[in-house]
Formats: C-alpha cells, sequence, structure tokens
C-alpha cells in the first residue's frame, strides 16, 4: 500500500491573518474587552494627566487676573506635573503590557495547535500583531476620547466658562495624537515578545504550557 503523500504547509497571507485576528477577537469577546478597558483606563489616565498640565495653568491664571490678583499668578509650572506625566506613562506602560502578556501567554496551546496544523511561525506572529494593533487602536483612541472630555469637564466645573476663553484647546490635538500613539506602540511590542516566544516554541512543548 503506497504511503500517504503529505503535503506542505501554504505561507497564509496577511489577509488572512487579519481576517483570522478579526474572528479571534470576537470568538474571545470576554477577553477581548477585559484587555482593551484595562488600555482605555490607562490611555484616559495618561491624558488627563497630559491635557491637565497643559490647560489648567494658563486657566487658572486668567482666573487669577480677572479676580485682581494677577502678583500672585505664577510664572514657572510646579515641579510635580513632570512627575505627574512620568507616573502615569509608567501606570500606562505597566498595564497594557500586563495585560497583553497574559493574553498571548493564556493561548500557548492554541498556538501549538496552529503549529501542528502547518502554521508558520511568522504568521502567528503576524496574527497577534494584528489582534494587538486592533485593540491598541480602539482601546487607545476611546482612551483619548474619554480624557480630553474628562479633563475639559473638570475644568469647566472648577473654573466655568472662563475655560472656552483661556484654554489652548486647539494646542492639545498633538497630545491627543501622542496618546494615541502612544498606546498603539506599547499594545503592539507587549505582545510582540511574548508571541515572537510562542511561535518559535515548539508545538508539544506549547501544547504542554500550563498558564
Amino acid at each position: 500500500m503506497p504511503h500517504a503523500r503529505i503535503s506542505p504547509p501554504h505561507k497564509l497571507s496577511s489577509a488572512t491573518a487579519l481576517h483570522i485576528a478579526v474572528r479571534s477577537l470576537r470568538a474571545r469577546i470576554g477577553r477581548s474587552l477585559l484587555t482593551l478597558v484595562t488600555i482605555v483606563v490607562a490611555i484616559a489616565f495618561l491624558t488627563n494627566v497630559w491635557m491637565n498640565s497643559q490647560l489648567e495653568p494658563p486657566v487658572h491664571s486668567a482666573s487669577l487676573a480677572a479676580q485682581g490678583l494677577a502678583d500672585q499668578i505664577p510664572h514657572k509650572p510646579p515641579p510635580r506635573t513632570g512627575l505627574l506625566l512620568t507616573l502615569s506613562l509608567l501606570v500606562c506602560t505597566v498595564g497594557i503590557s500586563n495585560a497583553m502578556l497574559m493574553s498571548v501567554m493564556e493561548r500557548f496551546r492554541e498556538i501549538g495547535t496552529m503549529k501542528c496544523l502547518g502554521a508558520f511561525a511568522s504568521f502567528i506572529l503576524k496574527l497577534f500583531l494584528f489582534e494587538s494593533l486592533l485593540l491598541g487602536a480602539a482601546g487607545s483612541l476611546a482612551g483619548v476620547l474619554i480624557g480630553w472630555t474628562l479633563t475639559l469637564l473638570l475644568l469647566l466645573h472648577q473654573y466655568g466658562t472662563l475655560v472656552w476663553h483661556a484654554a489652548p484647546l486647539a494646542g492639545t490635538l498633538w497630545i491627543a495624537l501622542a496618546s494615541l500613539g502612544i498606546g498603539v506602540v506599547i499594545t503592539t511590542l507587549a505582545a510582540a515578545y511574548p508571541a515572537w516566544r510562542a511561535a518559535r516554541m515548539d508545538p508539544i512543548a506549547a501544547m504542554r504550557v500550563d498558564v
């Protein structure tokens, strides 16, 4: 009886990886939402601190000037501003990295199964990068919108309509774009390394991993 010939695995396209990534996010909607919320909260916190450090000083100065207290207007930003920005960026990085790391590690068995079915390591890495890009873009965009809105509402509550005249709202666009970019980059990098390690593992070893 002749032996059956096993055809070599086919190299799947990027479009296929993107399609599978979208379907995987839908299938794992509970875990995806948990990771998404982590990204949203982290980026919202970063955006709030960053924008507040840019908007609050001029509004505060205008408020003092309106009350005839121009001599009390500070000429330098408080030293804690830089510390708050550093801490918010650190919290953002740690929170997102932890969520993405756990998201990839818990799927080692799935990665082993895909490799047993013939998936290349490059395809698996591409699949996880697409997933992280989608999560990072959606979560970061939502976080920026929430952070910007929260900052504006807090300033309106504290200073009233003076915010519309004294706050450089147009100048905060670059902060929003920077926060969005930071969220996407952190999310992608946080998922890339564990996905790369998992993709290079022996299929049987990957399926035996207990997380």
